[in-house]
């Protein structure tokens, strides 16, 4: 007996044509294709710009026709055609779509090499992973696509600076206000919970109240330098993101009051970017994505800076693969802890999630009071809150 399988008449614009439309998108035609659901106008060009990408063909960067009726795959190495590619997939996708599919193209296609030239950078949606890409290319860029990369570059710093200035400053520096505890507070400046635990002893149950005999409250952030923040940034290839929301970061704490910040990158050698701090994106082409990793290296630097380890935060961002001297690392970051020093240890500095990273390390780290954890840049102003008021970390569940 045969069994004969049916598919929905797909005819108008109902809910089962929708499906059919969306799976035949999907699965991209030819011998893949199971919903006979025929593509036309819009749809049709949304497919073509879906094939050169995700195509048979699309893994190889080839430009060759694909075998009959199957979609067909590549950008080949033309400057112009990729561009009206990258031209296309903004009219069709939202940018959150439009900058998965740029990386994409340029892992799957070998598209890095074309970001040499102007012409395409300033067809690109600018995005961190874009600025990763062209910062681990800009010291075999051209001069004159060097300049359009700085443009690039500047343009996604500035949406970052958008995002993340206004809070972290208002939370650090709220941070640093009640770190500063006074005995005679302004009212305003009262902190109510624990003046009503200094004074517990004089509750009165006749009249339920108690009689605040001591005021405890958080006095105003002076001029005067309040906090060290040491930031030690790993920029070996895979902490590309990390690095640039460091970068930023780091120049808006430079810029806030009482808060001396300090930027060290390292790979096997170290760097000190705080010379640059004023300009996030001369820090971000003063760092060379790639190479190995030292930390204990990077981290005797950080000792050398630190003059006040009470009121100093060193903050390591690293997936901690150490190619340098573990069990010094190990006792640098415990030396550092028993003076007095806060440190804090992030996988990495982005909204991606943990990297890989060494579990042996951070399990280590850990077992020394400093957990490793990853932090998007929506916590980290938290992160930083935390540490300067000497209270636990924010850590996330998942971390």
């Amino acid at each position: 007996m045969t069994t004969t399988t049916t598919v929905p008449d797909a005819d108008g614009d109902g809910p089962e044509a929708e499906r059919l439309r969306r799976w035949r998108l999907v699965l991209g035609g030819g011998e893949a294709d199971g919903t006979g659901h025929p593509l036309a106008g819009r749809d049709a060009a949304m497919d073509r710009t879906l094939a050169a990408l995700y195509g048979s063909g699309g893994g190889a960067g080839a430009g060759g026709r694909a075998p009959s009726g199957e979609r067909g795959a590549g950008l080949g190495g033309s400057a112009p055609r990729v561009a009206r590619w990258l031209g296309d997939i903004r009219q069709y996708f939202p940018t959150s779509v439009v900058q998965v599919m740029q990386r994409d193209a340029i892992d799957r296609l070998g598209l890095a090499a074309l970001l040499m030239e102007p012409e395409m950078l300033e067809a690109v949606e600018a995005d961190v992973h874009l600025v990763g890409t062209l910062l681990s290319l800009h010291k075999a860029m051209p001069e004159t696509t060097r300049e359009t990369a700085r443009v690039v570059v500047r343009k996604v710093v500035r949406q970052l600076e958008a995002r993340i200035a206004t809070r972290t400053r208002a939370t650090v520096t709220g941070a640093l206000d009640r770190s500063t505890r006074v005995s005679r507070p302004r009212h305003r400046d009262i902190d109510w919970d624990r003046t009503i635990r200094a004074n517990l002893r004089n509750y009165l149950p006749e009249h339920g109240t108690v009689v605040p005999e001591r005021l405890v409250g958080h006095g105003r952030a002076a001029r005067a330098v309040k906090k060290d923040v040491i930031l030690c940034v790993d920029q070996s290839g895979s902490m590309a993101a990390s690095v640039v929301y460091a970068s930023v970061f780091g120049a808006v704490l430079a810029s806030t009051r009482s808060v001396n910040t300090s930027l060290v990158v390292f790979d096997t050698s170290v760097v000190d970017l705080t010379g640059q701090l004023d300009d996030p994106v001369d820090v971000l082409f003063g760092t060379q994505l790639g190479g190995g990793t030292d930390i204990n290296r990077a981290l005797a630097y950080c000792q050398s800076l630190i003059t006040r380890p009470g009121e100093t935060i060193v903050i390591l961002i690293s997936d901690l693969y150490e190619g340098g001297i573990r069990a010094e690392m190990l006792k640098r970051v415990a030396a550092m802890k028993a003076s007095g020093t806060q440190f804090v240890a992030l996988l990495a500095l982005s909204d991606e999630g943990a990297p890989a990273y060494d579990r042996e390390h951070a399990a280590a780290l850990a077992a020394l009071g400093a957990p490793a954890f990853a932090c998007t840049p929506d916590l980290f102003p938290d992160v930083m809150a935390a540490a300067i008021q000497k209270r636990p970390l924010p850590i996330p569940e998942t971390a």
